[in-house]
């Protein structure tokens, strides 16, 4: 059998500290691997996987489109471009549509997009206003915004512009706020920090401010959007509007696209201001636009919502129960549990033994992002090995 983490060793760049193991196939919440095994997949490739692997549907309209047009330029119309940025613009409340291919060319659109604003109605204001402990990309721009130092000190000297306070703390940013300011950048619930959700008025807060001092207000859902939370838009759980949205990751299901959404008042945009040649192709934007339909047609959100529900219940009886575990939380199907030492690395290797794959996303912190489809039965199963492992480890 051929031993494909040797080759990745020899012909790969190290960019990736990967679990010990080569998976080859997937079907709905289920992974093999290149000796047969059977895994249950707790984690979806980075909150990827929305409708778990190899949707029926997704294969169809990707098998579909594949076989009458894949790419051209957009210097042209393509019908499945138009059809998905209607579709979201009529399930949201923004207005306007770009696409590109991943979150961080997402976020550096918006981070464009704002800056482009501001220079026609703050005086150039540049400055954007992010959180400690956030994650919105690796390219320089992205992880400058940020707030992972780690991340960043390879890379310096870095972009000027992005101003960092505690995340949760809408008094932080109303004291960040200068005249260079334009904008507010932030996850509804931080991802790769470790599932921090904010204070239920924390965003409503934000958004009184960035009204009152005339700024953009930019929510990542890269990781949270279309249905993880339990609602389309994890911005719908706190009662606001943004002025600009950026999503990936569970958009395409697992093909690769990316969009940011923004109202009109701030889609300033105009030919020769942003471009991309592969982002919004009729491929990636057909199966996209397949993802969302479904999501929206079954309220998938609905039933996420009520499996978060019984996923959350039965994670906080581990608070009670192992002495290791210091908290639990999380919303829809995004969920962390958060360790009081560094050993998520070590349940995520004992959960992949009992062929169950989750993600330590902190030294500390485990998270679970199974697919929006999981059953109820799934879950229980998953929850079962995690209690294996735990109870092993506290033996």
């Amino acid at each position: 059998m051929t031993d494909w983490q040797e080759l990745e060793s020899k012909y790969m760049m190290t960019t990736y500290k990967r679990l010990p193991v080569t998976f080859v196939r997937g079907q709905g919440s289920r992974l093999w691997d290149d000796a047969g095994q059977e895994y249950l997949d707790f984690f979806g490739g980075h909150v990827v996987v929305s409708l778990g692997h190899c949707h029926p549907e997704v294969v169809a309209a990707l098998t579909e489109q594949a076989g009458t047009l894949m790419h051209y330029s957009n210097i042209v119309y393509t019908t499945p471009q138009i059809e998905l940025a209607r579709l979201l613009v009529e399930n949201s409340c923004l207005d306007r549509a770009f696409f590109c291919n991943s979150g961080a060319e997402a976020n550096e659109a918006a981070i464009k997009l704002a800056r482009k604003w501001a220079k026609e109605h703050r005086d150039g204001a540049y400055e954007v206003i992010c959180a400690e402990n956030a994650f919105h990309g690796r390219t320089l721009a992205t992880v400058t915004a940020s707030g992972t130092e780690r991340y960043k000190a390879p890379f310096t000297p870095l972009p000027i512009g992005f101003v960092h306070v505690p995340f949760n703390d809408a008094e932080a940013i109303r004291r960040a706020t200068t005249e260079a300011a334009c904008a507010v950048l932030l996850e509804p619930i931080q991802g790769e920090g470790g599932i921090v959700v904010p204070d239920d008025d924390y965003l409503r807060q934000v958004r009184a401010w960035c009204d009152k001092q005339n700024l953009l207000l930019i929510l990542d859902e890269v990781q949270t959007g279309i249905g993880r939370t339990g609602a389309l838009f994890a911005y719908q759980h706190y009662g606001i509007e943004p002025d600009i949205i950026t999503l990936a990751k569970g958009l395409g299901s697992g093909f690769p696209i990316g969009a940011v959404l923004a109202k009109e008042h701030c889609a300033v945009f105009v030919p020769g201001d942003h471009g991309t040649t592969y982002g919004g192709n009729p491929l990636a934007t057909r199966v996209a636009h397949t993802v969302v339909k479904y999501i929206v047609d079954n309220d998938l959100s609905a039933q996420v919502a009520a499996k978060g529900n019984r996923l959350g219940r039965k994670l906080l009886q581990f608070e009670d129960r192992f002495d290791f575990v210091k908290a639990v939380r999380g919303k829809g199907l995004l969920w962390a549990v958060e360790f009081n030492q560094e050993m998520a690395e070590e349940v995520t290797l004992a959960c992949l033994k009992e062929r169950l794959v989750v993600n330590n996303v902190r030294p500390n912190t485990l998270r679970l992002s199974p697919a929006l489809i999981i059953s109820e039965e799934e879950l229980d199963e998953g929850l079962a090995k995690l209690d294996k492992v735990f109870a092993m480890l506290s033996a």
